[in-house]
């Protein structure tokens, strides 16, 4: 099976043609946009942190490496949201939507290492 490709992009950018699926992964809706803007295929809320950690994380640069410790821990006890995930990235070439300024520190990028790093 060749490896994944999970590209990410921010929700506030525009839909390119090479985007494939497209799949938000915030628990929560982007501020401000529509179903419309976003054009999003899926959205999997379900694999997103969970409020406390979210909110814990509030995206400060020093909490980036205990944040995807935790974060990881969660999506490894997450077992049915990940797996269904995981098909659609194994199915279909697929982009991250996410809405955090930081595009190097966010969820999104967490998720996507987790899967990578993942057993298929």
């Amino acid at each position: 099976m060749p490896p994944r490709e999970i590209k990410l992009k921010r929700v506030y950018d525009a839909r390119d043609d090479d985007d494939g699926l497209r799949i938000l992964v915030e628990r929560l809706w982007p501020r401000g946009l529509t179903k419309t803007d976003v054009a999003a295929d899926h959205w999997v809320k379900d694999v997103a942190p969970t409020p406390e950690l979210r909110k814990w994380f509030s995206h400060q640069a020093e909490r980036w490496d205990e944040f995807q410790r935790r974060y990881h821990a969660e999506l490894a006890n997450n077992e049915t949201a990940v797996g269904s995930l995981q098909q659609l990235c194994d199915d279909h070439s697929v982009t991250f939507l996410f809405a955090a300024k930081d595009i190097e520190r966010n969820s999104a990028v967490a998720l996507r290492d987790f899967l990578l790093l993942a057993p298929r």
